[in-house]
C-alpha cells in the first residue's frame, strides 16, 4: 500500500473495520452523525451501531485505502460478500476529530 496520510478521524474508521471492533468503529461517530450507503441514511447512535454490524461487522470487511483528498477516502473493500474486491468512495465530514457525515458509494 502506498503511504497515504490520514486525518486521525479517517485513520481510526479504517483501524477498527479491519479489527471489526463495533465498538471502535461507534466510538469514532459524532453525536447525532449521518450515514449514507447502499440507498440509505442511517442516523444517530442507535441506527449507526446498526449500519455497523450490518455493513461492516458482520461481512468482515477489510478496508485498503488507495488514496485521500479533499475529504474523500478510496479504498478497495474486500470481505463475506459476494465480487469482492469492489473499491468505493468514502467522503467524510469530520468535527473535532470525530466523524459527523460520512457517504459511501462505489467507484
Amino acid at each position: 500500500m502506498n503511504d497515504i496520510t490520514l486525518p486521525d478521524a479517517v485513520g481510526n474508521f479504517v483501524a477498527a473495520t479491519n479489527a471489526h471492533d463495533a465498538d471502535a468503529l461507534a466510538a469514532v461517530f459524532g453525536d447525532g452523525a449521518t450515514v449514507r450507503d447502499d440507498g440509505r441514511t442511517w442516523t444517530g447512535g442507535t441506527e449507526i451501531r446498526e449500519w455497523i454490524q450490518g455493513h461492516l461487522i458482520a461481512p468482515r470487511i477489510v478496508l485498503t485505502p488507495t488514496s485521500f483528498a479533499d475529504d474523500r477516502l478510496v479504498a478497495s473493500g474486500d470481505g463475506d460478500f459476494p465480487g469482492g474486491p469492489l473499491s468505493f468512495s468514502f467522503v467524510f465530514g469530520i468535527t473535532d476529530d470525530q466523524i459527523t457525515d460520512l457517504t459511501i458509494a462505489p467507484v
